[in-house]
């Protein structure tokens, strides 16, 4: 076992999940709707566990709980879109981490086709349209690696992130002075 390996099992156990939570509320991050279609129907979720892995393929990194009522439809269709939400989309946030059915959650957002035929937001900050290209069973979670087929920038510079369990506006008025 390497050094990393090694470090990272040791203390896992005697870390309280609810500690590991709280101190995760703490570590601000831009949210997301992903989105799949496909054989096995279309389906999304709200979430704040991505990010970049490389640019060279572009592949993204992409959390998703296995127990998850959306889990097998994103197995089963391999594909995914990542979307970016805006200070606008606050609500449809909301419906896409709740409870909310499916089609009601799709009716409250504009959307268009992606190559992979994943659904993309219209109106995301930024769109990765992706197929997954490994998957990784880690603790609860399967981590998805996502490679970018397609991009799609939009017209907005502000972004919806989450902090603190709350929403916040990441933009030029939020900008420190360096």
């Amino acid at each position: 076992m390497n050094a990393i390996q090694t470090a990272s099992l040791e203390g896992a156990a005697t870390i309280d999940p609810a500690a590991f939570r709280n101190a995760m509320a703490r570590l601000g991050a831009a949210v997301h709707i992903i989105t799949t279609d496909g054989v096995a129907g279309r389906a999304g979720f709200a979430a704040t566990a991505v990010c970049s892995v490389t640019d060279t393929p572009p592949t993204l990194l992409v959390c998703l709980n296995r127990s998850s009522s959306v889990f097998s439809t994103f197995e089963a269709n391999g594909v995914l879109s990542v979307n970016t939400l805006g200070p606008g989309h606050l609500r449809l946030s909301s419906l896409f981490g709740g409870k909310t059915p499916v089609e009601e959650r799709f009716a409250a957002a504009d959307w268009v086709t992606g190559d992979t035929g994943a659904p993309v937001l219209s109106d995301a900050v930024t769109s990765f349209d992706c197929r997954v290209a490994e998957a990784v069973d880690v603790g609860t979670h399967k981590v998805l690696f996502c490679r970018v087929v397609t991009l799609r920038a939009g017209s907005t510079d502000e972004a919806l992130a989450y902090y603190q369990r709350a929403y916040h506006v990441l933009g030029e008025a939020s900008r420190v002075p360096g």
